[in-house]
């Protein structure tokens, strides 16, 4: 923003209308991982690649995880408007590829693709709403950004379970072309931010040593939990020297650049670095837990796409009421401690519940399993970014929400990756033994264990489908056994969480870069007096 640039005039009408460009960007992106989640059998399936399944979300999460710190970063240094609809842009495209991708390891490259534009979507939207909204008043709006993800995550069951079981698996990325579309529009046009340019040397080095470190250590894990290659393979432990490695020499860069991307003071902050280990340990649990629930749906309980769609509603219900409900409780009482320690015990709660899971476990009783699941999600996630925003400088408003979430993301790809791996290997295992028993080869049946979707499993007999669902079964259910301590993890750093007072002056009116409150009311009905009297 220039000297001689008016001011943006934050009045409530204008943060609503920006309000609106948020909204559709978020549905955009939150809409897409829960329509992928419920087709991922099919989809895998039909590409063949049931044993690397793992690699459909973590291929996401890692793209979205790299992205994160560059967006939020340039957001702050470049402004926000002009990343905002790139990344709009970018997430369109890449659906446009994963709907029209011939095999597995193409649509996957399509789905990292999509991350890069996502992780775009969430931070951009995030750190926008602090720079228009105060602290103190933000909660409320907070709240219903995760409201969104939770309307969108109802919808995205059912929209994915219906195109798989109406049409195609392909529908669930063709959806996102007119949605797309539409958030690109309201954006271009409804979201106004003052323009920035940068006055110190954008850290380039620092960007490409993050994504080095980033990806190193998503592969190291995956190689380690993979039964081709695991922990003993020289290959696996070279990926380990190279995040070590990475990891070093972005210190060691990020300690002498001009602008940091992330800057290493931040975590010298204890009630950042606390928030932000809060959505790690978070986000190793929810990813691992959201990633393969509908798998387990369809092929343990024998449910269709659809069927699986709608047992994820009572989930989307429980974030949808906590995360609004908590967000208008600290925009009225000014306090927030509270509610990460009741979700940290609440989602564990949910996950002890689901380690009881079995082929004969009722839908009605895994629903109420996932309501508790939510509401436990819907108390932290977006409290945690509140936390962050107001606990540092707004001029790294920005950087500090991208990087939080980026932490949340690491585990998230963690948990995907480990415990991903743990499932599918086991599950690999199991079906081949299952199908080997049944009388084929020993190509046959790694073939078959390899490309089984749903429906190839209502066309085999019955004592060979009941031992696949027992298999299912068998796979999952003891992984949440291995989350739980986590979630102990961020209950116990909840406790720890410092309450301090929220702010009362919006990101861009802090900066200097806009006017808000009365003030702006006051100017925008004087600009409005001398139009109509021109």
């Amino acid at each position: 923003m220039t000297e001689t640039e008016p001011r943006l005039l934050l009045t409530k009408r204008r943060i609503w209308i920006i309000f609106s460009a948020l909204i559709a960007g978020m549905l955009l992106a939150s809409l897409d991982q829960t329509i992928v989640s419920t087709a991922m059998p099919t989809i895998v399936g039909d590409l063949g690649g049931v044993e690397h399944q793992a690699w459909v979300t973590t291929a996401y999460l890692l793209a979205t995880t790299i992205v994160m710190p560059v967006y939020g970063k340039f957001g702050d240094v470049l402004g926000r408007r002009e990343l905002f609809l790139i990344a709009i842009a970018l997430f369109t495209v890449a659906s446009i590829g994963c709907a029209v991708a011939g095999d597995f390891w193409t649509f996957v490259i399509f789905r990292a693709a999509q991350g890069l534009g996502g992780g775009g979507l969430m931070i951009l939207s995030q750190a926008i709403i602090a720079d228009i909204v105060p602290a103190s008043e933000r909660g409320k709006y907070l709240g219903p950004l995760g409201g969104i993800f939770g309307l969108a995550a109802i919808g995205g069951p059912l929209l994915g379970g219906s195109f798989v079981d109406h049409l195609s698996w392909h529908w669930a990325f063709y959806i996102n072309i007119p949605i797309g579309i539409a958030a690109f529009a309201i954006t271009y046009f409804a979201l106004t931010l003052p323009s920035k340019r940068a006055t110190k040397p954008l850290d380039v080095p620092g960007v490409v040593l993050l994504a080095l470190a980033t990806t190193s250590l998503i592969f190291f894990t995956d190689f380690g939990g993979d039964s081709a290659h695991g922990w003993s393979a020289p290959e696996t432990w070279l990926w380990a020297a190279g995040l070590v490695i990475a990891a070093a020499l972005f210190v060691l860069v990020e300690s002498r650049a001009s602008d940091p991307v992330i800057p290493l003071s931040l975590f010298c902050n204890p009630i950042f670095a606390n928030a932000t280990s809060i959505g790690l340990v978070l986000g190793l649990g929810m990813f691992a837990a959201l990633g393969f629930l509908p798998t387990f749906l369809q092929m343990s309980t024998g449910t269709s796409a659809a069927v699986s769609g709608m047992a994820m509603l009572p989930m989307m219900a429980g974030l949808m009421l906590t995360s609004i409900t908590s967000g208008a409780l600290i925009t009225k009482t000014g306090r927030y401690k509270i509610f990460p320690v009741l979700g940290t015990l609440i989602t564990a709660g949910g996950m002890l519940a689901m380690t009881t899971l079995s082929a004969d476990t009722p839908v009605w009783l895994l629903c109420a399993f996932l309501f508790v699941f939510g509401a436990g999600l819907g108390l932290i996630m977006q409290v945690v970014v509140l936390v962050v925003q107001n606990s540092v400088d707004p001029a790294l408003i920005g950087t500090a929400t991208s990087t939080n979430n980026y932490f949340r993301e690491v585990g998230g790809a963690l948990g995907v990756a480990v415990f991903g791996t743990i499932f599918s290997t086991r599950l690999t295992e199991n079906l081949t033994g299952i199908f080997a028993s049944a009388g084929a080869s020993a190509q046959q049946a790694e073939q078959s264990a390899v490309s089984l979707s749903p429906n190839m499993l209502q066309q085999l007999p019955e004592p060979v489908r009941d031992a696949i669902v027992t298999a299912y079964a068998d796979a999952l259910a003891p992984v949440f056994w291995y989350l739980v301590p986590f979630m102990a993890i961020a209950f116990l750093l909840s406790l720890l969480l410092k309450q301090i007072p929220l702010s009362e002056v919006a990101g861009l009116v802090a900066r200097g870069e806009a006017i808000g409150g009365e003030e702006a009311e006051v100017l925008e009905a004087q600009q409005r007096a001398t139009t109509k009297t021109r």
